[in-house]
């Protein structure tokens, strides 16, 4: 019985109008040079990176970074959804669960492009190797994100087998997993941001408000990209999507990113008005330092998305014009801090080097063909499991019910 719904789940994954084929094998494509170009790493190693002995995470670790922040986001439509029992918000938590997976995975992969010997990561399996818990924060990081993939496995997977066998869930058999997802969604940022402030010899990571703003940038860009997922879903797909969860998530962004840009303010107050020893990493992002800037466009670029993006959330008409111009600022949003969670954050925390030496990172062709590929994969993922859904969620896959030519729209 269950053999047969995984096949027929395949078949119907596989299915539907020219532009979710094209979208898929586009995705597909992309995946494959990205293999190619991991494969040509795995066998000349990291020295083909832009990653050296003084910068050694870069463009893998600060997708990683932002990625987390992602998976984490899901929680805001939980909360509602089950907690407060919000009927239009709880048919659209499935959707949100479904784009942690995906997030979660391309964590995943992205620490493992990161190693430079993956095939050593067995000694951190027990009982073959040493996997120091609970002493090592990195061990920490591999239990909450493994942990939480597993429960947004779990709790859509057993909610589409009930719907498509027609028979009701029994609640205590996912009810306590929800409930657990909203704590460990918020441990795995928190365990992220330890990950960092835990280096003590890299002081521009050492502040008491890192987490926080993890949490913060994590629950703006993360509801930001789940509305778009959303607005596709609405627009190309039966699945049904009231305005109201897209008007609460959107509300839920600007508080959050609000709040970010607080938190920025505090962190840049106390990084430039003491001037410490240790401003020296601040100062290389924001304005450069002897001569090196290459970070200073970037976080200007950032800063001024994530004002402009807020501002205009803050509209109350943009809200009721088409639908590109609802979605630009969540865009502007998304791009912003991923710069300020990703190359913002990661670099400067290398430079300088402790010897005083200022070696700016630059990421290789390579590396950004490996990156690329993993978000195909990820977002590959999305796709399929988010058409599946949908399928099953508006009767187009039942278990007494031919499978029918697929849903999403040409």
């Amino acid at each position: 019985m269950y053999l047969t719904f995984v096949f027929r789940s395949i078949r119907g994954m596989l299915r539907g109008g020219p532009a979710y084929r094209s979208w898929v094998f586009l995705l597909a494509c992309i995946a494959g040079f990205g293999a190619l170009a991991y494969s040509r790493q795995a066998q000349h190693g990291l020295g083909i990176t832009g990653m050296t002995d003084e910068v050694s995470w870069g463009l893998y670790i600060a997708n990683f970074t932002f990625l987390v922040g992602i998976a984490a986001a899901g929680v805001m439509m939980v909360i509602p959804g089950y907690l407060y029992h919000h009927k239009e918000i709880k048919g659209a938590v499935l959707l949100g669960e479904i784009v942690a997976i995906g997030a979660l995975i391309m964590c995943l992969l992205f620490v493992v492009v990161d190693l430079g010997r993956p095939d050593r990561m067995w000694h951190m399996i027990p009982p073959f190797g040493r996997f120091h818990f609970p002493v090592s924060m990195l061990s920490w990081d591999v239990v909450v994100l493994n942990g939480y993939l597993l429960l947004n496995l779990h709790v859509p997977g057993y909610l589409l087998y009930k719907k498509y066998r027609g028979e009701k869930p029994a609640s205590w058999l996912y009810l306590p997993f929800v409930y657990i997802s909203i704590i460990w969604a918020v441990s795995i940022h928190t365990v992220t941001a330890f990950l960092y402030t835990g280096l003590a010899g890299k002081p521009f990571w050492n502040a008491a408000i890192l987490a926080p703003r993890f949490i913060a940038s994590a629950f703006c860009a993360g509801p930001a990209f789940i509305i778009l997922v959303l607005e596709i879903v609405k627009r190309r797909t039966a699945f049904p999507l009231g305005d109201r969860v897209i008007g609460f998530l959107r509300m839920v962004v600007l508080i959050a990113g609000l709040i970010n840009i607080f938190l920025l303010i505090s962190e840049v107050f106390t990084e430039f008005y003491a001037h410490s020893a240790h401003v020296a990493s601040a100062q290389y992002l924001f304005f450069g330092l002897h001569g090196h800037n290459q970070l200073v466009p970037f976080i200007w670029t950032s800063i001024t998305l994530n004002v402009t993006a807020l501002l205009a959330l803050m509209s109350r008409q943009l809200e009721h014009r088409g639908t590109l111009l609802r979605v630009i600022p969540l865009v502007m949003l998304i791009v912003a801090i991923w710069i300020e969670k990703g190359m913002g954050l990661v670099i400067p925390g290398f430079t300088p080097t402790p010897l005083g030496e200022i070696l700016e990172y630059h990421p290789t062709a390579n590396e950004i063909a490996v990156t690329a590929g993993v978000w195909a994969i990820g977002l590959l993922v999305m796709t399929v499991l988010i058409k599946h859904a949908v399928d099953i969620e508006t009767g187009v896959l039942r278990q007494n019910k031919a499978p029918a030519g697929g849903l999403v729209r040409p």
